[in-house]
């Protein structure tokens, strides 16, 4: 089960609103839906939850580029919300690397049937995201300025990161009011 919810911080404090994802297809989408939700250059959150697997903020300040962690990197990617938030630059790869094997490389032989398809050559086993690592990925710090280390930010249980997030920026009521 997921939860998405914007939280923009105004001068009369937090405001949260609960959000759809689905028309959402890339970074900047999310990012644009971010900085519609207040109408001055104030900071906002895309704030996302996969119920027992994952969470993920996304920082939005003004027109600078969002800023984001996501809790565990490998759960992540198999959600599509997900994949929003893995962009190449946040694993590490190089933007635009082709992620799919290249067919003019594959040995195909005849002996295909019955190989394991999550063995390489060697027998290790690959996991089924590929390159994506298993644990935390992204700006530890984005909650640095608001109370929130880096480390406490890693240390977070995902079934009670964004209430205890929400908790720490003071803002806990508005976002019950929409979850």
């Amino acid at each position: 089960m997921y939860f998405a919810a914007l939280l923009a911080r105004t001068e009369d404090g937090w405001e949260a609103s609960d959000t759809e994802l689905d028309d959402v297809e890339t970074l900047s989408d999310l990012a644009d839906l971010a900085r519609e939700a207040t109408p001055d250059e104030d900071t906002v959150f895309v704030l996302i939850e996969q119920e027992d697997s994952w969470f993920g903020l996304v920082r939005v300040d003004g027109e600078e580029d969002p800023r984001i962690f996501v809790s565990d990197a490998a759960a992540a990617a198999r959600s599509a919300y997900g994949e929003l938030l893995l962009t190449d630059e946040l694993l590490g790869r190089e933007p635009g690397a082709d992620d799919g094997t290249d067919l003019d490389s594959l040995d195909l032989d005849g002996t295909e049937d019955g190989e394991s398809e999550d063995e390489d050559e060697d027998g290790n086993e690959e996991t089924a995201v590929g390159a994506v690592p298993h644990g935390p990925v992204g700006d530890g710090s984005i909650l640095d300025d608001l109370g929130i280390s880096e480390k406490e930010l890693r240390g977070l249980d995902p079934n009670e990161a964004l209430a205890e997030i929400a908790e720490a920026l003071g803002a806990s009521e508005v976002l019950e009011t929409v979850r």
